[in-house]
């Protein structure tokens, strides 16, 4: 069996995994009160991957285990700071693509208190990476 195709251009898709709203404090940030009081990130993710093996085996190392996945996002969150969102998506990213089966991945990381001088709901930068 393999992935499905998109009828419209006659190519394979693949897969994906899909986790929303992994919740980590971080102090990241480009003005000092950031990094010394820190907030929460708020991270979104949706990994590509071709997983047919994994559902006919029913064999967890033919995917992305999804919980360590989060474990090791909520790590890269709490890990050094940085001064921008763009570079905590990238590491984000790169974590992902280290999985094995991870071809491609969007990361959005959100920063809901980001510190604006208008009201806004949310913050957010999303990257796409692949391994290719």
């Amino acid at each position: 069996m393999q992935s499905s195709t998109d009828l419209r251009l006659g190519v394979p898709v693949p897969d994906r995994v899909t986790v929303r709203g992994i919740r980590a404090f971080g102090r990241h940030g480009v003005l000092d009160f950031e990094r010394a009081q820190g907030q929460d990130f708020v991270v979104d993710l949706t990994c590509w991957l071709d997983s047919p093996l994994a559902a006919q085996t029913d064999d967890l190392e033919a995917t992305v285990h999804y919980g360590v996945l989060a474990e090791r996002v909520v790590a890269d969150i709490e890990a050094e700071p940085v001064a921008l969102i763009e570079a905590l998506a990238e590491r984000i990213a790169r974590t992902c693509l280290s999985f094995t089966p991870v071809t491609q991945v969007e990361v959005t990381v959100h920063k809901p208190k980001a510190p604006v001088t208008v009201q806004v709901d949310d913050v957010s930068v999303t990257v796409t990476r692949s391994k290719s």
